[in-house]
């Protein structure tokens, strides 16, 4: 009988500065972490010599390192900006020294200046755990009241434009300078910090950037660094927008089946791939997730476990892993097939896990506390071995 659990258990971790431990997360039942090199500017060259450094202090741990989350895609590329030629160079020399370090899955994303967005870090839910929470009436808020960028009302609706009034109007000063550092000082892994003054001068670059030059700019991001990490045997997965719409009139093409249709279409090399991401594409009621693992399984070099609660219009927060919406039992399901029936161990992580017990007298990363994605792991790692065990009792015995 065909009963192990297929997925590679992995977690995040931010290097020697995270205060999870990589101690704590072999314990918590991974066999590797997947992790960055936060260090290194945007644009800059990953050394050889660095992330070799990084692997060996990682396998003393007794953990692995295969996935890169994430080498950023610096925004000349995104742009097309003066410097294209000069970051392409740059990140082709970086996939030569991943994968001479082993590496085997890089991951990154086309999203224009921000990175994953929250507005709220501690909403609460009903057991006391904290979640991280979006909100659109917090970010129209913000955009209109606060950034006060030119044209933002061209962006929303009459009923959104009074819904954000009101909920500006209900922000202490404290609040709502806390509500500009949650969308602008930068989330875990995030690759760019900002003011609000620097992220409308930030913005300018993007004045002619609509959502079909920046697909064409993605597509000639991948042009020209998929034969590169084909040949390196690496494989390139774009972790999609989140959310995934457009925010701050700055266009996101990483959101839907239909994007991903469109992108692979147009670069069909074996390289291009993706991190599929449940919570999210889950923040869209129209993605099918368990269909998208059927229909685009062999792109999928990485998984990212995590389920959401839409709760409004472009508003959700961070469920338990196998509540909110997500139907986590179908994409498990899902996954389960496609590892047997492609004979391959795809890296998982359980992402964003709630706040609670212990650690919500600890300092942690916004997201990335210990116990929340442990409890995520383990749920998940029941799931799975649930699933191998009734799809083996199907199978005709000898």
């Amino acid at each position: 009988m065909h009963t192990d659990t297929l997925m590679t258990q992995t977690m995040r971790w931010f290097g020697p500065g995270d205060p999870v431990s990589l101690a704590a997360i072999r314990q918590a039942g991974a066999s590797e972490v997947v992790t960055a090199l936060h260090d290194v500017p945007n644009g800059a060259v990953w050394t050889q010599d660095a992330i070799a450094a990084r692997k060996a202090s990682i396998a003393q741990a007794g953990l692995g390192w295969t996935v890169v989350e994430s080498l950023p895609v610096d925004d000349q590329i995104k742009t097309r900006g003066p410097m294209w030629d000069e970051r392409i160079a740059a990140y082709r020399a970086s996939l030569t020294h991943l994968a001479a370090c082993g590496i085997t899955v890089v991951t990154y994303n086309f999203m224009p200046l921000l990175d994953w967005t929250r507005t709220d870090l501690a909403y609460p839910m009903p057991d006391g755990a904290l979640a991280l929470r979006f909100d659109w009436d917090a970010v129209a808020a913000y955009d209109l009241h606060i950034l006060r960028r030119p044209g933002a009302e061209r962006d929303y609706d009459d009923a959104r434009i009074a819904a954000a009034a009101a909920h500006h109007a209900a922000l202490s000063e404290e609040e709502a300078r806390r509500l500009e550092a949650t969308i602008l000082a930068g989330l875990p892994g995030s690759e760019e910090s900002f003011t609000s003054q620097s992220f409308l001068a930030a913005m300018e670059q993007y004045a002619d950037v609509d959502a079909s030059r920046l697909r064409d700019n993605h597509a000639a991001f991948l042009d020209a660094v998929c034969p590169h990490a084909e040949a390196l045997r690496l494989r390139l997965v774009v972790h999609p927008d989140d959310p995934p719409f457009p925010i701050f009139g700055l266009p996101r093409v990483v959101s839907t089946e239909d994007d991903l249709a469109q992108l692979f279409a147009r670069v069909p090399n074996p390289a291009n791939g993706l991190c599929f991401c449940t919570g999210s594409l889950g923040a869209r009621a129209d993605n099918d997730l368990a269909g998208i693992v059927e229909r685009y399984g062999s792109r999928i070099g990485f998984l990212h476990l995590r389920s959401v609660e839409r709760d409004g219009t472009r508003a959700f927060h961070e469920a338990a892993h196998l509540d909110g919406d997500a139907d986590m039992p179908a994409v498990v399901a899902a996954i389960h097939r496609l590892s047997r029936r492609e004979g391959r161990s795809i890296p998982m992580r359980p992402d964003h896990g709630h706040l609670m017990a212990d650690d919500l007298g600890r300092r942690c990363n916004p997201g990335y506390p210990l116990i929340g994605r442990l409890r995520g792991l383990a749920e998940l790692r029941g799931l799975e071995r649930g699933i191998a065990y009734a799809a083996a009792a199907q199978e005709p015995q000898p």
